[in-house]
């Protein structure tokens, strides 16, 4: 399942919500690798190595137009 051109924040708590959902290891817009170690017991995530480094450090209009999408997509700061 991919999810293109949308905000992961706007489907996180509902992804929390689903019963077989245990934990949020990784939101992120960036390309990720999982590490899965599996054993005679089962399968599990050992860990999310993020694939992208920050472009830049976050100006102060930056902030305010990450801020202004926030609140246009509906989330509450």
């Amino acid at each position: 399942m991919f999810l293109r051109d949308g905000f992961p924040v706007n489907v996180l708590n509902q992804v929390k919500l689903v019963p077989e959902v245990c934990r949020i290891y990784c939101a992120t817009a960036n390309p990720v690798e999982v590490i899965i170690a599996e054993t005679t017991s089962g399968r599990g995530i050992v860990g999310v190595v993020d694939g992208g480094s920050p472009l830049s450090v976050e100006s102060e209009s930056d902030v305010a137009a990450r801020k202004q999408l926030l609140r246009e997509i509906g989330y509450k700061l």
